[in-house]
């Protein structure tokens, strides 16, 4: 694999990523990265190849390439901080739609039915109005998740 990320660390770069390797607050992953960024340093002297810091760090050479790209392009804030993702979508259903769903199951079924089906279920919270639409699998796990059982 041909090197297409180079770094080029100032003098107190280095010493943040030293003071983070001898930390004992700092997670392994973090420890790592730092160790790829100081093996890779092009002012210290020739860096090694990717592959032999990914063998002496104990990574894979994606891992070596991504630290790399990433402090490339980001910065060394960026690359020595966790990637957390965000979650976008709100929950389907809420609370409020939960207790009225339950209270619906728990309820007298249909007349000529012994008990509600799920797919019953799902038919009349659209019916009532409590969900514009909702699929039979969500009403599931909302049943499930209160340990109410259909079957």
């Amino acid at each position: 694999m041909t090197q297409k990320y180079f770094v080029k660390l100032t003098e107190s770069e280095q010493n943040r990523l030293q003071e983070l390797i001898n930390s004992r607050n700092a997670s392994k992953s973090i420890k790592k990265r730092a160790n790829i960024l100081l093996m890779s340093d092009m002012s210290a002297g020739n860096p090694a190849k990717q592959a032999e810091i990914a063998k002496r760090c104990g990574v894979s050479v994606v891992t070596v390439y991504h630290t790399l790209r990433d402090f490339a392009c980001n910065g060394l804030t960026y690359t020595l901080t966790y990637k957390r993702k965000k979650t976008t979508n709100p929950p389907i259903v809420t609370s409020e739609m939960q207790a009225r769903i339950i209270a619906l199951a728990c309820s007298e079924p249909p007349k000529g039915f012994a008990r509600w089906t799920v797919r019953m279920l799902t038919e009349k919270i659209i019916e009532l109005g409590i969900l514009e639409k909702v699929s039979r699998e969500t009403v599931r796990q909302t049943l499930k998740k209160q340990n109410l059982s259909l079957i």
